[in-house]
């Protein structure tokens, strides 16, 4: 008796345990692996679609004075006399020196400094839009109960004077 063969159903039942554990073994974290390949899939359609993203506010400042040493730089003056020029370019040169000079240590030393700038700066829009949008609103229409903005008395507070 000791070699009887297992009846279909003990067979079916291994069978499944061993599937569940190949199954767990094989990948226990299959979801999230999924879910960093989608993320990983969808970052390189987006660079491909909408080119590199922007990247900190402080590298945004670095390439700002960058181009506008270089634009400064190819400014050629036709106002100024040959030998006026020279000395004119000469002087906006060193200008922009002097300027970057002084920029480049503070956006090393503080690059999160402009982070956290540039973030309050879209809080401020943000707050602006909304009060110019409230204001434009009462502008644009005028049949606005003035009940309903705080500036008369409330639907409970009718004062009779008869």
């Amino acid at each position: 008796m000791s070699e009887e063969r297992p009846t279909s159903d003990d067979a079916r039942r291994k069978a499944q345990d061993e599937a569940v554990e190949e199954v767990h073994v094989t990948d226990p974290d299959a979801w999230a692996t999924a879910c960093e390949e989608d993320l990983a899939a969808e970052k390189a359609r987006r660079r491909a679609q909408y080119g590199p993203p922007p990247g900190s506010a402080a590298e945004e400042l670095r390439k700002l004075v960058d181009a506008v040493t270089d634009k400064l730089s190819g400014i050629q003056s036709p106002l100024f006399g040959a030998v006026a020029s020279g000395t004119a370019q000469q002087m906006l040169n060193q200008a922009v020196r002097q300027a970057k000079a002084a920029v480049e240590p503070v956006i090393e030393r503080n690059p999160d400094v402009f982070d956290h700038l540039a973030a309050a700066g879209s809080e401020l829009l943000a707050a602006y839009r909304s009060a110019v949008e409230g204001q434009e609103r009462r502008w644009t229409n005028p049949d606005t109960d003035r009940r309903d903005q705080g500036d008369g008395p409330g639907p409970g507070e009718r004062i009779d004077l008869d």
